[in-house]
């Protein structure tokens, strides 16, 4: 079939491949060379036709001649670039020598945009970037509330709790104890703040009174009485006298002293008289 016949069906009848937009028609046919929907690009239309197509980051150059038309499975021949810029335009010079040189300037077009493409696209792989994905909100909040139930079901604190216990009363972890550093540092802590409590407590005690002078008075007047029991009895003799330590001198002028002991005598006399009166009175009782 003569390719005239075929652009004229193609163009005003049908075609699969085009796709018509407000700022043109294009051709969605992947071994189209330029994207057009137009005579010279189409590759239906035109029994000799070439390409490039990219696989996996490698470019392959595709050819099309009139001698396989009638083997559409061997239709295309199609040959491997290399990854070098200037040695893939070689090739195409190579392969591409007697065709139109519309078509293979249109080749070479396309090998220099799909070139830049995969630079740029090596360059965005090198970068670090962020990956933005979608979260469903209803799936989130089911997960969430789902996730809250299920704990509240296996009560996992308390349950650990238990099982932790029954083990340190089995002794399977002997003397060796994880214990928490923050509630370990406030224990010590609140065992400090009862020690100091306590010595302050004992630092600041109740005060206590103590009688100071009363007790030697009493010890005074008992050695008056003894004095007064031993001048009643006869006097001392002299032997006693020296055999009993030496008194040390009071201080204090004569008269003062003088005073002092009249004022013990009269104290001495008048409860001895007050005895002897409370013993005759019972005697006389009886």
């Amino acid at each position: 079939m003569s390719d005239d016949v075929i652009w004229h069906c193609i163009r005003h009848n049908h075609c699969s491949f085009m796709a018509k937009i407000t700022t043109g028609i294009f051709c969605r046919n992947p071994y189209n060379a330029t994207g057009i929907c137009n005579r010279s690009s189409c590759p239906l239309a035109n029994s000799r036709y070439a390409t490039i197509r990219d696989h996996d980051g490698i470019f392959y150059l595709y050819m099309k001649t009139a001698e396989r038309a009638h083997l559409p499975n061997k239709l295309w021949e199609r040959v491997k670039l290399p990854r070098n810029y200037e040695k893939a335009m070689d090739v195409i010079n190579k392969h591409l020598e007697f065709w139109p040189k519309l078509l293979v300037h249109k080749i070479k077009q396309r090998l220099t945009k799909m070139t830049q493409y995969r630079i740029r696209m090596r360059k965005l792989q090198l970068k670090v970037r962020e990956k933005v994905m979608t979260m469903p909100r209803k799936e989130t909040k089911r997960d969430l509330r789902r996730l809250d139930k299920a704990e509240k079901a296996a009560q996992l604190d308390k349950n650990i709790e238990s099982e932790l216990k029954e083990r340190l009363k089995k002794g399977v972890y002997g003397d060796i104890f994880n214990v928490p550093y923050k509630e370990f540092d406030e224990v010590l802590d609140m065992e400090r703040d009862d020690v100091a409590l306590e010595e302050e407590d004992e630092e600041e005690g109740e005060v206590e009174y103590v009688e100071g002078d009363d007790d030697m008075e009493e010890m005074g007047g008992m050695e008056d009485i003894e004095d007064f029991e031993g001048l009643s009895d006869g006097g001392t003799d002299e032997d006693d006298v020296l055999d009993e330590p030496a008194l040390k001198k009071p201080k204090g002028s004569g008269s003062d002293l003088k005073r002092n002991a009249g004022k013990r005598s009269r104290k001495v006399t008048t409860e001895v008289e007050q005895d002897e009166d409370t013993y005759t009175r019972q005697r006389t009782r009886m």
